[in-house]
């Protein structure tokens, strides 16, 4: 019998990607990982919001919350911005962060492409 971790379980219930639902905004690429002894699932996240002054603002308010229990550990592994036009379900992805450098666009791209399909989304590595 297979049997899940805490943490994996956990993990499988988190959104790959939640961004505002328009505008130009920062956004962070997290992977989360389990904190469990033998267990080494990761899973990278999404999360981009208008709100952050700092691409480490959104970091810290996400992985507060998906560190809370214990289960899970969070690291940033890269940022940039968001352009999204839900009028034209255009999305592009660009830029990087300051303080955590360029996230991989390519897997942020894909995890957008899932949560909405039927955009077009694109990126490049240009811009601040």
């Amino acid at each position: 019998m297979c049997t899940q971790t805490k943490a994996a379980a956990l993990m499988a219930n988190i959104p790959q990607a939640d961004i505002d639902p328009s505008g130009v905004f920062k956004y962070v690429l997290i992977r989360v990982h389990s904190r469990e002894e033998g267990d080494d699932s990761e899973v990278d996240i999404v999360r981009g919001y208008g709100w952050a002054e700092y691409h480490a603002d959104i970091y810290d308010k996400v992985s507060e919350e998906l560190e809370k229990d214990g289960h899970l550990d969070c690291e940033c592994i890269g940022g940039g911005r968001i352009k999204h036009d839900a009028q034209a379900k255009k999305i592009h992805v660009y830029g990087y962060s300051m303080g955590f450098g360029r996230a991989n666009h390519a897997v942020t791209t894909a995890k957008l492409k899932a949560r909405y399909p039927g955009y077009d989304v694109t990126w490049d590595n240009e811009g601040y």
